[in-house]
């Protein structure tokens, strides 16, 4: 045992011996000058590190890349990073078979061949910006509504995000469509507290986590910066922080914690509302903290004493009701205390009242706006667009129209974006059909529930613009193809998820220049707006992206805000000593957090305080209310329970504004027979090998996606409780198919304990059509047997709660 321990020690202090020696060597290399770019570079002859961003998950965790004789040959985290601090994960390891991946596109390409062929020829830049060019100006004579822009999750990227919004509103498009995940979750906070976006966790002091369908260590953001986190809150300290896992599967998260509570999909907002009960009843919850900073506890006690009892609790979840009495008692009296979820929470029809239960713990504990509580994202101070926007008649004509994806009305009365409508808006022509689509960092024909509606939509389209640089699901169905860079070739700055508290920037700068006749889509808008001409020029009037980018820098440097690494903005003698620096290092930040017991700004709700009845609620759903009882000739009374009952809400009357619990919805539940024919609940993962879908064209983490669940490479797997698998006759290992009345899928069975009996799980990643040698053909994507069912009020999309059977394949 001495020798081993002495192994061990052994081991250690060389791998921090290493560690120190390679910091203090990145510390020691020359600040030099490339063309346009700073960067880090050794005395060692044709090599070079470079300070970039990772991107392929949207944690923002950040890079050095080693270049030698300009091939990048090796990546690892930054170690002056705030963020990932020298960490990086297996994704980002493999971001080098992204930028070499043989199968990229090479430069711009015209369809030639039907849609969905896959066929097409290659064109240069001058031919297809001048093709573009003339759809986007004729059809903004009359009709530049019809111009839709389809975009990926760009919440980390302010930059591309407000460039977008500004050239689409220039050109009178009032339809930048945005592909959001969590968008039950941010209108959550909305609701409550005043933000529509996703919170911060001050995770590094808190003493108890509990967390709902979420996997904190896989696939939560920044997963990197996470597992640093997650060392020291439970090996570091004195005193470790509680870790309670609610979720129907044991993930590697759940099975690191303390505790793992198996619970019925979906139901997560009934065990929320169930632990409040016993907070409320029992007098543990901070009444001071109640008292000033809360609205409409009295009405929400009543409701909660009257209703949700743990013994009700335990009825809907599945959770023993000691447990629910522990877990509470736990969490009241262990403080700082957060309750956080994920997408298993989101994702579902009820997600928006999920997550409102979720969230009202941490007002009942007091845990909002503390340290180690949960906490307002503070932003980067970016030089705004708007007085840079002129709009000309024909732009306000086009922004006055609705947008394609009906947010704001009974549609989607809460949604900022509802990404899967524009495949039913162009099959029905509703509200007004789609003339030109332009794709960017997105993949419809792979990411959405309803991506058969997408195949068909695509057909409908007149005409049909990628930003690609893979030809992936979606682009073998579009008219031209105009490839990015790809990330590590690529000029951008981007802000951070909420993770800090406090804002932060990251560079993402060419470790290389761009191996093939690719162009940033930043350098592409620009163009195509100098082209267009007009209003549309001047209001985006800079030459080239890296201009505008300095642009939106230009209120940091002038008030001397943050700092790069760890020189404050005051110590630069002019802006191009700061850009320089903010290239050499890769970021610049402000620290610290400055909003702890700051109330004005944690709470922008109408009352300044966490809403338990939300008046922000009540406004948006009567608001529309107003408008169809207007519209159809109705009373407010009964244009409000016929639009209830569209929504599926179950709530009566004035408590549907409290926090409420609204049951799950198991898809399909029309008919009585489906749970017999269809006997399983469908959910889908993430592992810390997905790559937000566009690791399918990975080697690297094709050949360890599977390898910790089942020690298989590149096919998809099913885990299934091992009484159901005896129930059907599977056995490990078999071949089995996954079928729901939308279609099937083939995959391997993982027999196990892991998973509650009557739900199957499936992870995301595999199962492309089209992405390259690597992705085609190979595993199931789980969206090809997902319906659709999203949350009625937020159009988030619903990637829960599908019934299905298994049987092995014959």
């Amino acid at each position: 045992m001495k020798s081993r321990r002495n192994l061990i020690k052994g081991l250690l202090a060389l791998a921090t011996f290493a560690f120190f020696t390679n910091f203090k060597k990145f510390e020691k290399w020359q600040f030099t000058f490339e063309p346009k770019y700073s960067i880090y570079q050794s005395p060692i002859i044709n090599e070079k590190w470079v300070a970039t961003t990772c991107l392929q998950c949207p944690a923002v965790c950040q890079l050095i890349v080693r270049v030698i004789d300009n091939k990048a040959v090796k990546i690892e985290g930054n170690p002056l990073s705030p963020n990932n601090r020298g960490g990086v994960c297996p994704k980002g390891q493999a971001g080098l078979q992204v930028l070499y991946d043989p199968d990229r596109i090479k430069g711009p390409m015209k369809r030639i061949g039907e849609r969905g062929s896959g066929k097409f020829e290659r064109i240069d830049w001058g031919d297809a910006i001048k093709e573009l060019t003339k759809r986007l100006k004729d059809l903004r004579v009359n009709e530049p509504h019809k111009f839709v822009l389809l975009s990926g999750r760009l919440e980390p990227n302010t930059f591309m995000k407000d460039l977008i919004n500004q050239f689409t509103q220039a050109y009178g498009s009032p339809n930048h469509i945005n592909h959001l995940t969590y968008g039950s979750i941010e209108a959550a906070h909305e609701m409550t507290v005043g933000y529509h976006n996703l919170m911060a966790y001050d995770f590094e002091r808190v003493n108890y986590l509990l967390i709902f369908g979420g996997s904190l260590l896989e696939a939560w953001i920044p997963t990197v910066r996470l597992l640093r986190i997650w060392g020291r809150i439970r090996a570091e300290r004195s005193i470790k922080a509680k870790v309670v896992i609610v979720d129907p599967r044991l993930s590697v998260s759940a099975y690191k914690a303390d505790e793992w509570l198996p619970i019925k999909p979906g139901t997560d907002g009934a065990l929320a509302l169930g632990l409040a009960h016993v907070i409320i009843k029992e007098g543990l919850y901070d009444i001071d903290y109640v008292n000033k900073h809360t609205y409409g506890f009295d009405k929400f006690k009543e409701l909660v004493i009257k209703n949700y009892t743990p013994e009700w609790a335990s009825s809907i979840t599945g959770i023993p009701v000691d447990t629910i009495k522990r877990i509470a008692k736990e969490f009241a009296t262990t403080k700082p205390a957060i309750a956080a979820g994920h997408r298993g929470v989101a994702s579902w029809n009820n997600g928006l009242f999920n997550y409102m239960a979720i969230h009202a713990l941490n007002a009942l504990v007091g845990s909002i706006g503390i340290p180690g509580g949960v906490i307002a994202m503070e932003r980067a101070p970016l030089t705004p667009l708007g007085p840079l926007l002129i709009l000309d008649d024909k732009a306000k004509q086009g922004l006055n129209m609705p947008r394609i994806d009906m947010i704001g009305t009974e549609e989607a009365p809460l949604a900022n974006n509802f990404y899967q409508r524009v495949a039913n808006t162009a099959l029905t022509g509703k509200p007004y059909e789609i003339k030109l689509l332009m794709i960017y960092y997105t993949n419809p024909i792979f990411f959405t529930p309803n991506l058969e509606e997408f195949e068909k939509a695509m057909q409908k389209i007149d005409y049909i613009v990628s930003t690609s640089p893979f030809l992936g699901d979606t682009e073998l169905y579009c008219d031209l193809i105009l490839p990015d860079h790809t990330y590590l070739e690529r000029l951008d700055l981007t802000e951070h998820y909420p993770s800090f508290g406090f804002p932060q920037i990251s560079v993402r700068q060419p470790v290389i220049q761009p191996l093939y006749n690719t162009m940033n889509f930043g350098d592409l808008l620009i163009t195509l707006a100098h082209e267009i001409g007009g209003n549309v020029e001047k209001s985006i009037p800079w030459r080239s992206y890296e201009e505008y980018l300095k642009f939106r820098l230009q209120n940091i440097w002038e008030y001397k805000i943050g700092r790069v690494a760890m020189k404050p903005l005051i110590n630069f003698k002019s802006f191009d000593e700061f850009w320089s620096a903010l290239f050499k290092y890769g970021f610049w930040y402000n620290p610290p957090y400055k909003h702890f017991y700051d109330w004005g700004y944690q709470f922008k709700t109408p009352t300044g305080k966490f809403e338990f009845y939300s008046n922000t609620l009540k406004e948006r759903l009567m608001k529309v209310v107003s408008e169809v009882a207007k519209r159809e000739n109705l009373s407010e009374e009964k244009a409000f329970l016929i639009l209830k009952e569209k929504w599926g809400l179950n709530s009566i009357g004035d408590d549907l504004f409290l926090i409420h619990y609204e049951p799950p919805q198991y898809a399909p539940s029309s008919f009585s027979t489906i749970k017999d024919d269809y006997p399983f609940i469908l959910i889908s993962f993430k592992t810390m090998l997905h790559a937000e879908g566009r690791g399918g064209n990975v080697p690297y983490l094709q050949e360890l996606h599977g390898w910790v669940y089942n020690k298989t490479a590149w096919k998809t797997w099913v885990q299934i409780n091992s009484k159901d698998a005896a129930k059907y006759g599977i056995r490990d290992g078999d071949i089995i198919w996954v079928e729901s009345i939308k279609g099937k899928v083939k995959a391997i069975a993982k027999v196990c304990e892991e998973i509650m009996p009557g739900v199957i799980a499936m992870p995301f990643e595999q199962g492309h059509i089209s992405y390259g040698r690597w992705a085609s053909g190979r595993g199931a994507n789980p969206n090809r047997v997902i319906l659709n069912v999203r949350d009625s009020l937020v159009a988030s999309p619903g990637y829960f709660g599908t019934r299905v059977k298994v049987y092995k394949s014959r």
